[in-house]
């Protein structure tokens, strides 16, 4: 009984030592756990990245995705997708999806509806992308889990209704461009009796980039709007750069869309003119302006100028919007375009108890320098968006200018797919006196065709090229065609001028 039980092992004398062997193995169990769990997550990366490398398309890469793109994505309007695009140049990419969350508008909740939809791939450091999904959400087309890669893709596709075999569509949209175009004849609307017109419009194309204007669809509405319509003269707002007016040039140009080739009567021959500087910026971006026109039918440009505003804010810039100036010939007619694009007024806000304006409210007043650019022109329109309808009381200038405006303020511009009729009266054309003898009385808003599937509609696809309709007008001019330029050729037309406009002051 006396005896030492020597299979045991002593008790320590010093109670802190046993502290510090319990510690110790406590340490080395969590290293093993956290290897354990670093490996399983190399795993799945692996595996997430050969899912992503056998369905490339199966996720969208919000590292190099346009905004357009963006648009496809659940509960993503473009204005949250511009938001992205601008977080993402400012911070050179992001590392890993959960950072999404930081840009303005994202947040958790609406995060986790759209990442089993995303991933990235081109970060600047090593992440990993989120888990993909194999199911879309129910609003959205079974086919816009692919997504757009740009123009130069091509799809193989089975196409019915107007869409063709031979069309270049990127993946990620609708499988066929089946739009429907409305039935027109262009041969009634291109001449009054035996009076020769020219058709002149205006439209805000609403943030146009080259990436926008690269969308098969927004291309279709524009070039098909301006054919349909036997538009030849084309003053173009809000171009968010200097490339993209020239995509549609070279469209009717040089087709490349089944609907713009087998168009039968002539396409004409088009130029453009962008302005070399921005005429207007806000926090979008900047903001340029333009013309398109068919040069076939005796429309050539004489010169253009952005008019710069003689004042400036109280921070240096300038606070309001900039015109875009163009003199044309047209026969032997010369045309002044005022090319305007002003914004709508906001309500003044209210601060330390007094109200104070914005910029936008400042960028509504037409710039007091436009008036000392036509003193002595006669023949002028002055079209674009004015942010308000016609018989507002800051339009009053123009009135006072002898210029009157062709679309009364019943008349609504806008249009969405929800609102197909429109709410408001916001873009107009302003005729001078003489442009008023000319006037054939015809000026409208054009609402059909400018929706496309190829489009992004929120959730879904469909949408329209522009929130703001052509509005376009109806003048006799002294262009007669004697020999119309057929697709394909290339002979010029042949035109003859008459005398026959009598010039009177504006």
């Amino acid at each position: 009984m006396g005896g030492s039980l020597g299979c045991h092992r002593s008790i320590p004398r010093d109670p802190s030592e046993l502290g510090r062997k319990l510690s110790a193995a406590c340490n080395f169990s969590d290293v093993l756990v956290k290897q354990q769990l670093q490996l399983q997550l190399q795993q799945q990366h692996q595996q997430e990245l050969q899912q992503q490398q056998l369905n490339p398309y199966q996720c969208l890469d919000i590292n190099s995705c346009t905004e357009e793109e963006l648009m496809t994505l659940p509960g993503v309007t473009r204005a949250l997708a511009r938001n992205i695009v601008q977080h993402r140049a400012s911070i050179g990419g992001f590392r890993r999806v959960e950072d999404l969350a930081l840009v303005s508008g994202v947040g958790a909740a609406r995060l986790e509806l759209v990442k089993p939809e995303i991933c990235v791939r081109g970060s600047p450091a090593s992440s990993s992308p989120a888990q993909s999904s194999s199911s879309s959400p129910s609003l959205r087309s079974s086919s816009a889990a692919r997504r757009c890669t740009g123009v130069n893709a091509h799809l193989s596709i089975t196409n019915t209704g107007s869409a063709s075999p031979t069309d270049s569509l990127p993946p990620g949209g609708p499988e066929q461009m089946m739009s429907s175009r409305p039935e027109v004849t262009v041969e009634e609307r291109a001449s009054h009796g035996k009076k020769p017109l020219i058709r002149v419009a205006t439209w805000d194309l609403q943030r146009c980039s080259s990436d926008k204007a690269n969308n098969p669809g927004v291309r279709e509405v524009v070039c098909m709007t301006l054919l349909e319509n036997h538009i030849k003269l084309l003053a173009v707002q809000d171009l968010a750069d200097r490339e993209a007016l020239n995509k549609f040039c070279t469209e009717l140009n040089q087709p490349s869309l089944f609907n713009v080739r087998k168009w039968k009567s002539p396409r004409g021959v088009w130029k453009c003119s962008v302005s070399e500087k921005p005429t207007a910026e806000s926090s979008e971006g900047s903001e340029y302006s333009g013309f398109l026109w068919d040069s076939s039918v005796g429309i050539e440009l004489k010169d253009t100028v952005v008019i710069d505003n003689a004042a400036t804010n109280g921070n240096g810039n300038h606070g309001q919007t900039k015109p875009y100036l163009a003199h044309f010939y047209i026969g032997s007619s010369e045309l002044t375009l005022v090319n305007v694009h002003l914004k709508t007024p906001a309500q003044k806000k209210e601060q330390n108890g007094r109200k104070h304006g914005t910029d936008r409210t400042k960028n509504h007043r037409l710039n007091a320098t436009v008036h000392d650019s036509l003193k002595g022109v006669k023949d002028v329109l002055v079209l674009g968006g004015f942010g308000m309808p016609p018989d507002s009381a800051e339009l009053d200038v123009l009135k006072k200018e002898k210029l009157l405006a062709l679309l009364p303020p019943s008349v609504y511009t806008n249009i969405s797919t929800k609102s197909p009729q429109g709410s408001s009266a916001l873009d107009n054309i302003w005729a001078s006196r003489t442009m008023k003898k000319i006037y054939t009385g015809e000026c409208s808003v054009v609402r059909e065709g400018l929706t496309n599937p190829w489009i992004p509609d929120n959730w879904s696809w469909g949408g329209v090229a522009s929130e703001h309709c052509p509005v376009m007008a109806e003048f006799y001019m002294d262009v007669v065609m004697k020999e119309p330029l057929q697709n394909g050729s290339s002979s010029v037309a042949v035109l003859e001028r008459d005398d026959i406009m009598p010039k009177h002051e504006r």
